[in-house]
């Protein structure tokens, strides 16, 4: 959820009107009806506890990974199927000083509590080869509906060199929405939760968000032997009439102008209890800078590594998590609009988690951040930086409770319930530990102590 308020080539290459139109019909179906919590409706199809997906959700188990991998489709016979959820998210917001002005209508300086959003899902199977999950959103400060991460998926099996794989084909609204690991990409990754009524640093990379909810994209994939990951797809933007009749407020964004590509590998092997993810992921983007196409379009390449470590008992479980992602970016078309002041510049992120699980209930978490690269005073100083710089760095630490990660009460087996207590502390802010605005406010101001509560039936 990250910056968005609701929770932000191939040569000739162009998505076909069919992928085109499975995206849209998802999002005719969502409008008219955050992340793949540990749902319900999955609960109930398969006939598994939370637990047997999720090392405290989102994070997903080798289990959790290859029930996404083969389209959502595993199901118990016996266990009824009903695809409907919802999830309801209620937080209090404290930051070491209070911010300027309130962060949005019906909201204070510090200290905002209440019920922040409610999601919708229709989530599993469909037939034997296709499952879906559909997310919508509701606001409940700003009393709006909205698309958010949509995901069509077919897989199949088949063998190569003697061993067993699927194959699959997702069509989806938001790069790195596919990926089975919760490492890096999109807004998949630690914290899962974050305050929507905090400052937010100026600068993150495309691929961690930018985008998400803002394209239509197809990706095909294949899982060989259960330990080598590979997919490749492209995904082009959306116009804002589209983007505004399903919700989604283009306000400060730019639009992918070209199909373009995104791939994903990785290797994971195991043994007894333990899994170790390794692998590399990127995303090459022609930009029209704030949808403003006069000045011809930047070009936006991310390259990323991951890796994921996995300790799982039925006691206690560990896992460690770890990413570093490149941005570069040529800005000819910003700079000559004047959104930037280089023609290049670099960006480049840091993201590291551990956390420590009791029986399943009791989640333990702390990860250091840090965003950094080129000083740039017209893109990042118009963010809030007055420096220019990107220069954001911290931990985070989280202290989670699931009293139904193993089978809710009597009355509803699959109700969801997770109590969140997170604390952010900054080191650096846009640049500086003191004065990153040129007001006086410094990085130990944004510190946050962040309560939330999420109830999913």
């Amino acid at each position: 959820m990250k910056d968005d308020p609701v929770f932000r080539s191939f040569a000739g290459f162009s998505l076909g009107s069919g992928a085109k139109a499975f995206l849209r019909v998802a999002g005719v179906l969502l409008v008219g009806a955050q992340d793949a919590q540990a749902l319900p409706s999955f609960a109930r199809q398969t006939g598994q506890q939370c637990a047997a997906c999720h090392n405290g959700f989102p994070e997903l188990t080798p289990y959790g990974r290859q029930f996404k991998i083969n389209g959502y489709t595993f199901s118990n016979g016996d266990a009824p199927t009903f695809p409907l959820a919802a999830l309801i998210i209620s937080s209090f917001t404290h930051t070491a000083e209070p911010a300027d002005a309130p962060p949005a209508p019906g909201t204070t300086r510090n200290d905002n509590y209440g019920v922040d959003a409610a999601n919708f899902f229709y989530a599993g199977k469909i037939t034997s080869n296709v499952g879906a999950y559909l997310q919508g959103f509701y606001d409940v400060r700003a009393h709006a509906f909205a698309l958010f991460n949509s995901d069509f998926r077919y897989a199949d099996t088949a063998h190569f060199f003697g061993k067993a794989a699927t194959i699959g084909l997702t069509v989806n609204n938001n790069p790195g929405l596919t990926d089975p690991w919760n490492t890096a990409q999109s807004f998949w990754y630690y914290p899962y939760e974050t305050s929507h009524w905090v400052a937010q640093p100026a600068a993150s990379t495309a691929i961690q968000g930018r985008y998400a909810q803002q394209v239509e994209g197809a990706t095909a994939y294949v899982s060989w032997d259960q330990w080598v990951y590979a997919a490749a797809g492209a995904y082009e933007g959306l116009d804002a009439k589209t983007l505004n009749s399903l919700g989604i407020n283009t306000r400060g964004t730019s639009l992918i102008a070209d199909p373009a590509p995104y791939w994903r590998v990785a290797l994971e092997p195991a043994w007894g209890n333990n899994t170790l993810e390794f692998g590399t992921f990127g995303m090459d983007m022609s930009v029209d800078p704030l949808r403003d196409a006069t000045a011809g379009t930047d070009r936006t390449v991310d390259v990323g590594v991951d890796s994921q470590y996995q300790y799982l008992a039925d006691r206690y479980s560990l896992s460690l998590i770890g990413s570093y992602i490149w941005e570069d970016s040529s800005l000819d078309a910003s700079r000559a609009l004047h959104f930037s002041s280089n023609s290049r510049d670099n960006l480049r992120a840091v993201n590291v988690k551990v956390t420590y699980a009791y029986d399943q209930t009791y989640y333990a978490n702390l990860g250091p951040f840090r965003t950094y690269g080129s000083r740039d005073q017209a893109l990042y100083g118009s963010a809030g930086a007055a420096n220019g710089s990107p220069d954001t760095a911290g931990w985070v630490g989280e202290l989670d409770y699931y009293p139904f990660n193993r089978g809710g009460p009597a009355f509803w087996r699959q109700l969801g319930l997770k109590f969140g207590l997170q604390y952010t502390y900054y080191t650096r802010f846009d640049g500086a530990t003191t004065n990153y605005d040129g007001m006086g406010r410094s990085a130990s101001a944004n510190n946050t102590l962040f309560l939330y509560t999420w109830i999913l039936f």
